[in-house]
């Protein structure tokens, strides 16, 4: 992992849906999970420069350069051929940052925003650089006023939440599913370091959103509501819990098939945990 470059898919400078207020949202390219249901899987794998999507790009906006490929952005129609030709599911179309240039976008637009939040992929896969980036911020006069915020799976060491802690407000979690079994179905990894993250995060009041997402006839929450519902009442009463509906935009393979949830699905969800005491819950306004 570097300190100093970061692997960027996308930054997105005005997001009012990856954390409270305006945010700049910036999605790193990488993850250690392979949700089926991923919306956007072409941030999973890391390119090799194999070079194998170089002749399929219709408009000629790759090449390789000294064994690395090359993204020429102003050629390219974000037609997305690259990706669906690459046997890692990886994306070439990413931009390398160094942290003084990834600082100099956030001045750019911090004027106009409520914080930060870094994303991906899995943002906590570059630690380090995430840490610098955030240690910057807070030093910076000018920056300072922003909130700085993860959204990750929570597949990282509680060391690595106590390294990255001083320098951020909080964390949003997802917790895919509560059996393991189901939840290594689902992503190809246990959930015990998730919920170790969770229960680290809420006792230290950096957990922004516990987010479930829920897939019919795939995610088990209702199933084990008594169990969800005692471990989200052990987090405390300010921890929001975020309900999302599945749906299949995005998605790659059996999961393109999956049936999408709907209201009456997020609803039941909602009013058990409602049963239980859990109130602070946030729901789609659309569907």
């Amino acid at each position: 992992m570097n300190s100093r470059c970061v692997s960027i898919n996308k930054i997105l400078p005005f997001s009012c849906v990856d954390g409270p207020g305006n945010r700049l949202a910036i999605f790193l390219q990488g993850c250690n999970l392979r949700c089926k249901n991923c919306h956007n899987p072409y941030t999973m794998g890391i390119c090799d420069n194999c070079g194998d999507c170089i002749p399929t790009c219709p408009q000629q906006a790759l090449s390789l350069q000294n064994g690395v490929i090359s993204w020429n952005s102003a050629s390219c129609e974000q037609c997305d051929t690259c990706i669906q030709q690459c046997p890692r599911q990886s994306s070439p179309m990413t931009l390398t940052y160094t942290v003084d240039e990834l600082i100099a976008i956030t001045r750019k637009y911090a004027a106009f925003i409520n914080g930060i939040t870094v994303s991906g992929g899995e943002s906590t896969l570059q630690l380090p650089f995430l840490i610098n980036y955030f240690k910057t911020v807070k030093e910076a006069p000018d920056l300072k006023h922003l909130t700085c915020l993860i959204d990750s799976n929570g597949t990282l060491s509680i060391n690595g939440w106590q390294k990255i802690a001083p320098y951020m407000e909080g964390a949003m979690i997802d917790l895919k599913s509560w059996n393991e079994k189901v939840h290594i179905n689902l992503t190809g990894r246990s959930n015990q370091r998730i919920k170790e993250s969770i229960k680290w995060l809420a006792n230290n009041n950096l957990l922004t959103e516990l987010r479930l997402l829920y897939i019919p006839e795939k995610t088990d929450y209702l199933e084990n509501i008594e169990l969800l519902s005692q471990f989200i009442n052990s987090l405390g009463e300010s921890v929001l819990v975020r309900i999302n509906a599945f749906h299949q935009h995005g998605v790659y393979g059996e999961a393109s098939k999956w049936i999408p949830a709907q209201k009456q699905h997020i609803d039941l969800l909602s009013k058990e945990l409602n049963k239980r005491h859990i109130f602070n819950i946030k729901i789609p306004e659309i569907y």
